[in-house]
């Protein structure tokens, strides 16, 4: 198995894409993709890779790719710690409350402002992953070396993640550009494109990735993207599209895999051998385990940062297993405080036991639930929801309209999502329930919060990023 080695350079999107590219650094340490992630930053010596060069072999190419997870999982959109939507969704919507004076409270508050470091934070790291993933997809396109069956994965892989990064951008956001060069005169100009713009290239990249990516995975731990990862994303866009057809025969897709079996037991769901995982994060190191871990867990009160609300864990159902399992109380004596408990482990084990889930099979049991009532399918949507409520030790579902039970189904994605990158935001924003839901609930909670906006920085550096997003 060859090693995937870091060595994208770190660009920044100050002004939507200048010009400065940090100094390119090639993370020296093995990465095998069945066994270790393991990193250690060097300078490159003038003598070593150049970007062309890492496209003439696919040991380096394959680093490259191995490089941006890395990205991912340490900064920006989907890292577990503090900074990563998780943690910010969770306090902007209606999961966590905050236990320190610090940046996130600006999120819990809902007093963001086009200045807010979160928010410039989100954006230009995920315009710089979205730059990594173009300099890959450019580098494998001018390779006249590389075999093309490694040239196709790992393009299907870099398609899937600008895929990935637009989506939350758009849904975050509102209008964004669609990033798809490394060309920084060109990107330095980008205006924002209408939504079915965007979600159009999000579509096309992804029907890409999955002729492209190959049916299992290159290894046992799930850690790269296969064609059901791509097909789990692309489920979830058709489901936010409306285009609950599509959507209830993608997620069908990956739910007819004999790569996933459904798991009962839930306390192995978040476990890094799950069979019910479809694409996840390897740590950064053996024996590391996932950064929501960390950051949920606590033996003592008060949370160093956020817990659970308790009106959110006094709203699961008399008997919901998942309360018992995935929420844990910590008491003084006299007040109590829930952490999420999906993951157990706050600290490092002989070898890691959690990687942090990025996606996972009972998502798509209810986006195909929700998309089939929405088409008046209410046998096949009852189907699903119950395999959700089953395992969650509940009974089957006694709704019977087509209205109820899509009213079931997101309250069961409520609970059975929570705190997996802001899935409950993105629900009520989606079904236009933000309003009725938070502002009786959210200090300072208006309309118009349904967007975050635009950094100020980048307004400035690109005026035809204009208009900001109301309210701000």
């Amino acid at each position: 198995m060859k090693n995937r080695l870091d060595f994208l350079k770190t660009v920044s999107l100050k002004g939507a894409w200048n010009s400065n590219y940090k100094k390119c650094s090639i993370l020296a340490a093995c990465f095998f993709l069945s066994s270790c992630d393991s990193f250690v930053e060097v300078d490159v010596p003038s003598s070593q890779l150049t970007g062309e060069a890492v496209f003439e072999d696919i040991g380096t190419a394959n680093a490259a790719m191995a490089g941006l997870y890395a990205k991912m999982r340490n900064n920006g959109i989907l890292t577990g710690n503090a900074t990563g939507i998780s943690c910010y969704l969770g306090l902007y919507a209606d999961e966590f409350d905050y236990y320190q004076q610090n940046a996130v409270s600006n999120f819990y508050n809902n007093t963001l402002f086009a200045a807010e470091p979160g928010v410039s934070d989100i954006w230009n790291q995920s315009y710089n992953q979205i730059y990594a993933a173009n300099a890959i997809i450019e580098g494998l396109s001018n390779s006249t070396v590389l075999p093309e069956a490694g040239k196709n994965q790992l393009r299907g892989e870099a398609l899937f993640v600008r895929a990935l990064l637009h989506f939350y951008l758009l849904n975050l956001y509102g209008d964004i550009p669609y990033i798809n060069t490394t060309d920084y005169v060109q990107n330095s100009t980008v205006s924002r494109m209408p939504t079915n713009t965007v979600y159009g290239f999000v579509v096309n990249d992804l029907n890409e990735a999955i002729s492209l990516l190959p049916e299992n995975y290159v290894s046992a731990e799930r850690t790269v993207p296969n064609q059901s990862t791509a097909y789990a994303l692309l489920a979830r866009v058709y489901l936010y599209m409306g285009s609950y057809p599509e959507a209830a025969n993608t997620a069908s897709t990956v739910i007819n895999n004999p790569l996933y079996t459904w798991e009962t037991d839930l306390d192995k769901i978040f476990l890094k051998e799950s069979t019910t995982t479809i694409w996840q994060f390897m740590p950064e190191a053996n024996g590391t385990n996932t950064a929501e871990g960390d950051l949920y867990i606590f033996a003592a009160g008060p949370p160093a940062i956020v817990g659970l609300k308790p009106s959110f864990v006094d709203a699961f159902e008399t008997n919901d297993q998942r309360k018992l399992h995935w929420t844990t109380a910590v008491t003084d004596g006299t007040t109590t405080w829930y952490y999420a408990s999906k993951y157990k482990q706050e600290s490092s084990t002989g070898s890691s036991v959690e990687y942090s889930i990025v996606f996972r099979l009972a998502e798509q049991y209810l986006i195909r639930a929700e998309a089939r009532a929405r088409q008046d399918d209410l046998i096949g949507a009852k189907e699903d929801v119950n395999a959700i409520r089953t395992t969650a030790g509940l009974p089957n579902t006694i709704a019977t309209t087509a209205t109820e039970i899509i009213a079931d189904i997101l309250n069961q994605r409520r609970f059975e999502l929570f705190t997996e990158f802001g899935q409950r935001f993105f629900d009520l924003k989606r079904t236009a329930k933000l309003d009725q839901t938070l502002s009786g609930s959210k200090p300072g909670w208006n309309t118009t919060d349904g967007f975050w906006p635009l950094p100020a920085l980048e307004l400035s550096a690109n005026p035809n990023l204009n208009p900001q997003n109301p309210g701000y």
